[in-house]
This record gives structure tokens, sequence and C-alpha cells, in this order.
């Protein structure tokens, strides 16, 4: 009999359906299943479907588990499905319907536990918006004000104690699982680095109850222990992805330890963090900004929150109540910075307090609705050992970057977006000495330098009257007065070009810069064209002066996994006389013994050319560098 397969996503209700035209389906996250389910929460090959003796059957094959009701299944095990019987992967529900029970089956589906677990969220927090008017109160104040958040909870937990009873069976497992989930990675977190990640402000130790305390931490180390983790600062994003890829079949294992008391203790609890983070934090991105394995989040209107995992973008799954929320979530932002955003200035860019880039859109320009990028920065920055444990650069070509740096060699860092170009500025920027007088500056502040003496400078863009604006190369000007020993500039992307280069001509050696390029060569051209924003003066004019002031061309780039790799190290060599280019000499290249491209082969490494810049011979003399570099 013919039969179709029905797919609910659980995050957003959404319906597919799948006609089974062949007797043996696969189902799973990489495209050449019969059924792709994009999901971190899906194995690469996450089940099979089989129609056998007039029935069809599930055969469980990932690590995440196929649920059918609360039993998960092995892997390899078989389950003989009844007609219209839901089975679960991740965050799906799956129907095997033939015509005569498609009715049925569309009639008992009913909101998935995702989305009445929003709903049950959205109105706690209507109700508490209509108790205390929070649409006229300052987040920023409360969150400092003890008094506030009192009112606050004294309220909210007053809903609760009649919303917690009315949780039904399936949306008490999602906050649950959701829960564990958290905490699991907030401790792996801890374990790792040492930090504490994740944990809120707002748990007060006379809300929580010892007894039950207790038997989370123990559940928790259970899960920890189902993982084969190697808990270090330089593996936390991989055991978080295993965390991420495989809990799903590991929760079920302990959720039959779950009282009824328990289940509504971490009920309360995810209810009261979630309503104080909409009320007082970031909402739903709160935890995504705590987790150190995702880099960006993406939000697409209050319905789609995207995440940025390892260079693979997935849908997170979570939501906000309406755009009004996201609205207050960007004011709550940019507010601290001296920015605004309305109709009549529809973007805008900013940070968080830890350095994080925003970037956000509104309608008119934004036809989805609001959306909002974030691009997150270390809390704590890295050292040029965390590069090279992750790959970034190796041992020898660290050692050579830092002797350039102290030897005050002028170095622009060039790549592609997100390619790590900050990330290495703020690294070797901290070799500068701790006696100097340095000068920062940016359109949003990220640079985090360990030196005392540091004047970190911002851009700012003009006011409602449209006066006021500062922009990169005001500040550079700027700066050239302030007697800086070095300068840098977070990113030249304009006219602030000519004045970086003069600065680098006329006695601030050492100075650093980072601009957006595909290639070493393709850095010289953009160069050229951004001095030429600023003034029309002749090509071979624009080339001394970038030949005369920079030393040292550096390239990053990421790798497809999400790593990141130092690809060149060159110098800026002179002019060439018979075609007019300038001349970079490559120091170290990545190079690969395998054939593949570099930056997609696991054997590539920064090697030696061969080549020894004409500087190297001062900081020989100077003694920061040895001739073993280039051995």
């Amino acid at each position: 009999m013919p039969a179709e397969l029905w797919i609910y996503n659980q995050f957003n209700d959404r319906k597919t359906v799948v006609p089974l035209a062949d007797s043996v389906v696969f189902i799973g996250r990489e495209a050449s299943n019969h059924v792709c389910l994009q999901s971190p929460f899906i194995s690469r090959v996450h089940a099979k479907l089989m129609f056998d003796a007039d029935r069809w059957c599930v055969e469980s094959l990932g690590l995440n588990g196929t649920m059918i009701g609360e039993q998960t299944l092995k892997t390899g095990q078989r389950y003989p499905l009844r007609a219209g019987e839901e089975f679960r992967l991740g965050e799906f529900s799956l129907y095997v319907v033939d015509r005569e029970h498609a009715a049925a089956v569309g009639e008992r589906r009913g909101p998935s536990p995702a989305r009445q677990a929003l709903e049950i969220e959205r109105a706690i927090h209507a109700a508490l918006l209509e108790r205390l008017n929070l649409r006229k109160f300052s987040a920023a104040s409360a969150r400092g004000n003890a008094d506030q958040i009192r009112e606050i909870r004294t309220h909210l937990d007053d809903l609760l104690n009649h919303a917690v009873g009315q949780v039904d069976k399936a949306t008490a497992r999602h906050f649950v699982v959701g829960y564990l989930k958290r905490r699991v990675m907030s401790q792996v977190a801890r374990l790792s680095t040492g930090r504490v990640e994740g944990a809120t402000e707002y748990d007060e130790p006379d809300v929580l109850e010892e007894k039950f305390e207790a038997i989370l931490s123990q559940l928790c180390r259970q899960l920890i222990d189902a993982f084969r983790l190697r808990l270090t600062p330089a593996t936390i994003k991989e055991d978080l992805w295993a965390i991420e890829d495989g809990f799903d079949g590991a929760v079920a294992q302990v959720l039959g330890q779950f009282t009824i008391g328990l289940r509504d203790y971490v009920v309360r609890r995810t209810l009261t963090k979630d309503i104080l983070d909409i009320v007082l934090g970031y909402g739903p991105l709160q935890d995504l900004l705590d987790m150190p394995n995702i880099n960006d989040i993406m939000v697409v209107g209050a319905d789609h929150i995207y995440v940025e995992r390892n260079g693979v973008v997935t849908n997170s799954g979570r939501s906000f109540f309406s755009d009004e929320v996201v609205y207050s979530i960007i004011e709550r932002i940019i507010t601290p910075t001296g920015r605004k955003i309305d109709q009549s200035t529809p973007l805008v860019d900013a940070r968080l307090p830890d350095g994080s880039r925003v970037n956000a859109v509104i309608p008119p320009l934004s036809l989805c609705g609001p959306c909002l990028t974030i691009r997150k920065f270390s809390r704590v920055p890295f050292t040029i050992d965390d590069l090279t444990e992750f790959g970034t650069l190796n041992r020898r070509t660290a050692a050579f970057l830092q002797a350039c740096v102290r030897g005050r060699m002028n170095m622009v860092i060039t790549g592609g977006t997100g390619s790590g170009k900050t990330t290495l500025l703020n690294v070797l920027a901290g070799f500068c000495g701790r006696e100097e007088r340095i000068v920062t500056i940016e359109d949003a502040a990220e640079l985090k330098l360990p030196q005392e003496h540091v004047v970190s400078l911002e851009t700012r863009p003009a006011n409602i009257e449209g006066r006021g604006s500062y922009a990169i190369r005001d500040l550079v000007r700027n700066a050239l007065r302030m007697r800086p020993d070095r300068i840098i500039v977070g990113e030249c992307r304009g006219a602030e070009a000519l004045d970086m280069l003069a600065a680098m001509n006329t006695g601030h050696d050492g100075s650093l810069t980072t601009l957006h390029a595909n290639t070493p060569a393709d850095a010289m051209s953009r160069l050229e064209t951004m001095v030429l924003m600023a003034v029309d003066m002749p090509v071979r004019a624009i080339r001394e002066q970038i030949v005369g002031a920079l030393d040292l061309v550096v390239q990053v780039a990421r790798r497809p996994g999400g790593g990141r790799a130092v690809t060149h190290i060159c110098e800026v060599r002179g002019i060439d006389d018979v075609t007019g280019q300038i001349i970079l000499e490559d120091v170290f290249v990545l190079r690969s013994r395998s054939g593949l491209k570099e930056t997609h082969a696991r054997d590539a490494e920064l090697v030696h050319t061969g080549y020894v810049p004409e500087f190297a011979e001062v900081l020989i003399n100077d003694g920061l560098l040895g001739l073993e570099a280039f051995t």
C-alpha cells in the first residue's frame, strides 16, 4: 500500500511529507540519505526504514538515539511500527502514514513540546509585564538593583506556583532535557578551562534545594562519564560537539531516575532562568553567548536563531516570543555603547561588554524582521600557545612573528571574513613592549591588550542631527598627536589606509593593522585602492609608500572544519623595475604533502621557503631571533 513519511519539526511545528517509494529508506544528516534532516541532533546516518512482511520497521543506526515513546532503541535494534505510530529523531517526530490512518494521525498530532514550552514562557512573561509594567523599566538599572530583582522574583514565583502544575509530561521532559544539557555543557566548560561558563547570576542560595541539587549533580556527572572527553582548553570545542552529537541518546538513560518532585523542581528552575534572561539579560541568546563552542549567533526575525559551530551553521531551535522582544534585546545591547537604532537609522554596529561584535538591522532595510548578528569574542584572550595548539601556526613561525613585533616591524594581517585576523592581531599586539604607549583604533572595540599604557579609541556614528561622527581616519589622524609609540588599527577599510601608511613611514615603527584580502598580492592591490579613496596620486607613488611603510604581510585563512591557519608570511621587499608591481617574498608558506589544497589537508604545515628576509639581520643582532628560525 502506498505510504508517506510525515515529519514534524518540534521547534516550529512545520510538516514535511516524503513519499516512500523504496522499500528501504535511510534517514540522516548527510545529503546522501533518502531523507535528509539538517540538525546537529541528527547523526550522519541516523536510522533506516524497511518494509518487511506487510509492515514498516525502523532500525536505529546513529549514536543520537531513536525514540519510540519513552524507549530508546539501541544501535542496530529494529522495531516494527504500528500504523501511524510516532518515532522521534532529535527534534523531529516522524510517522509512516497510509491513506487509511492519515486522518487519525493528523487529528492527534498536537503542538510539539518545544512549541508548548515557548507558549508557557510567553504567557508567564506577558503576565509579568502586566504586573510590573516592565516596558517602562530599565533592564540595565534593574540588573544592579537588588530591590527590583527581588520584586520581580516575588511576582515570578507567584506566577510559577500555578504554571508548573499545568505543564504536561512531554513538555516537562523538554524542559528537563534542555536543563540537563545546559548544565552538563557548562560543567564540561568549567572542567576544561577552570572558568565558570554559563552560570546564572539569578541562582540565589535560598531558592536552591540541597536535596535536589545533589541528585542533579550526580546525574550530570553520570552524563559526562558517558562521553569520552579530554577536558582540556584546546579540546573544549570538540568535547562540547561530542556532547551535542550524542546527548539525546545519553540522557535517555537518566530520565528514569527523575521523580515528579525533581521534575517539577527542574521545570521551575528552567522557567525562572528563561524568564529572567528575557527581562534582565539577552533572552534565548544568553546560553548561546555562554557556550565556548559557538562562534557566531545569527537572529533572523523572532522565529529563527542560527549558530555557527566549527564552521557549520545550523538552526539552534530557539526563538523569541515576538519581534518586540528582539527589538528590546537589541536596545539592551547598543544603549550602553551610546548608539541608537530606529527607522531613521535602521542599522548599527556595536559590541558586547566582553568585546563580541554586534551588527543589527531592522525594517525597512530588513524585510524579514529585526536581524542580529553576533561574532563572539573569547572572554579570556587567546595566547600564542593557544594558537599553536589549535594549529593556526607552529612554534617556529610563532617565535618568528614574536621577534618581528618586538623588533618593531610594521605588519598587516590579511584574510577573509571570519578567518581569525582580529584574534591573531590581539595575540601579536601582546608582544609589544610593556613600557610602550599604544593607541588602538577600532570601529567596535575588541582588542584586549595586557600592557598597562594602552589608549583605546572607538569610532562614533553621527547623532540624530547628522553631526558628531568620528571615523577611523579621524582617529588615526588624532592618534598622531597623542605621542604614540605604536598605532594599532583594528581594520583598514577605506581612506584611513593613507594615514596608517603615513604613520608607519613617520617614526611609528611596529604598527599593526588588518584588512580583508584573499591573498598577500590581493592585499597590496586593496591597499592601493584604499589610498586612492583618500587622494588622487600616481599608482607608482602609492606603491612606494606601501613598500616604505610595510615590512611583513601575514595571510590567514579559514579551514573547512572551522579552524584557522596562517598560510603565508611574506616580506614586502620592493618594486619590480620591469612590471612596476610590489615584490612579495614568501618566508613561510603552508604546504601539504598529500597534494590536497593546503587549507583542506590535515598534514599541511608552515614551512620555511629558504628565503631569509632582509630585516632578519637586525633581529638576530638584537638578540630577538636565532638562525634556527630558518633552518
